[in-house]
């Protein structure tokens, strides 16, 4: 071994070191707050992402902006749980990208529950069996997920934060040939993302929806023949080979994810809002509702109509726009959009996805 070897690791040891006194100081330092809130709430969305952008701007590299806000969101979620650690409710089984999801807002220091179904996640928050939950929203090539949408209209549940999480699919198997695949089990979802992939290289098989990705590759591992539609840590999960890697069409394929709590979360200085809404039945109903919004100079990001359950041909309209609920400009949107639509629920405010 070189000396320039020897010394270089002889550094690396010193700066661990280094790193192992200040993570006990910060956790030292979180405790103390712990101690001193009076309100009882662990989690405080605002300031964590205001923690992230920080770091992230101030960040010259080699590590990139992710590889930062991975570590020190793993560093937070420690800290956290030296007070309790958070639960969290995700669609699972565990393997799901919901999971995924969860672990990438929350780090690896919860106690997460997997549901069945969204409307688990839901209700597993409504009663307070667990103090968060994780739910897929949309998908940047299916669209929204119809089911999330609907449960947000009737429920007393804050949006307290989002995660964007690049979806890569895998065909998973028991099998070792993706010749030998006559069934594939995936959630329709999944199936929309891969559908080119599938029709060139398995025109034939039968393609059979699950409840999620992972109850998929749950379903391939026990039966020959067959094979899901899931990502990597579903092959770990069930002990499947992965036949084919990033068969998703679109490379850039994403999910949002919602956090739901009970909770109102503070601005953060960088913030979006979501409500729903709907328009009064007569001509230019829709338009009137924009208006506000251009007046005030709130930029809209996401407009989604989705069936009402009130009558035939009724529709509700799920928005997202910049800025906090708070905010001068928001807050005089929202007072004028409630005087123009016939219905309008704020979902909840809540920094955008770091």
């Amino acid at each position: 071994m070189s000396d320039n070897l020897k010394q270089l690791r002889v550094q690396i040891d010193q700066l661990d070191d280094e790193l192992l006194a200040l993570f006990s100081r910060r956790a030292g330092l979180a405790q103390q707050i712990g101690h001193l809130k009076e309100d009882g709430i662990v989690l405080r969305p605002e300031r964590e992402a205001q923690i992230l952008r920080r770091l992230q701007e101030k960040n010259s590299g080699p590590l990139g902006n992710e590889a930062i806000a991975r570590l020190f969101t793993e560093v937070m979620s420690h800290c956290r749980a030296l007070e309790a650690p958070l639960t969290v409710a995700f669609l699972g089984p565990q393997g799901t990208f919901s999971e995924q999801a969860c672990h990438k807002r929350f780090g690896s220091a919860i106690c997460g529950t997997p549901c069945a179904t969204i409307d688990e996640v839901f209700h597993a928050v409504e009663n307070g069996a667990v103090q968060y939950g994780v739910v897929p929203v949309e998908n940047s090539t299916e669209g929204a997920v119809g089911r999330t949408l609907d449960l947000l209209l009737g429920t007393s549940l804050q949006i307290c934060g989002e995660v964007m999480l690049q979806v890569h699919q895998c065909l998973l198997s028991a099998e070792s040939d993706v010749s030998l695949i006559k069934k594939v089990y995936s959630h329709p979802q999944s199936f929309g993302q891969c559908q080119g992939w599938l029709n060139a290289h398995l025109p034939h098989a039968e393609r059979v929806t699950a409840s999620s990705n992972a109850d998929a590759a749950r379903l391939a591992a026990e039966e020959p023949f067959a094979a899901a539609v899931a990502g990597v840590a579903a092959a770990e999960s069930f002990k499947l080979k992965v036949l084919a890697r990033n068969i998703e069409d679109d490379a850039r394929n994403t999910t949002r994810f919602l956090v739901l709590g009970k909770q109102a979360v503070a601005p953060s200085g960088h913030d979006k809002t979501s409500l729903v809404l709907s328009a009064v039945n007569r001509p230019g109903a829709v338009h009137d509702l924009l208006v506000p919004l251009a007046s005030h100079g709130v930029s809209m990001t996401r407009l989604e109509s989705r069936p009402a359950r009130s009558g035939l041909w009724e529709y509700v309209f799920y928005m997202d726009i910049e800025g906090h609920q708070s905010d001068v400009s928001v807050a005089a949107a929202l007072a004028e959009l409630k005087q123009a639509a016939a219905f309008v629920k704020i979902l909840g405010s809540y920094p955008v996805a770091v």
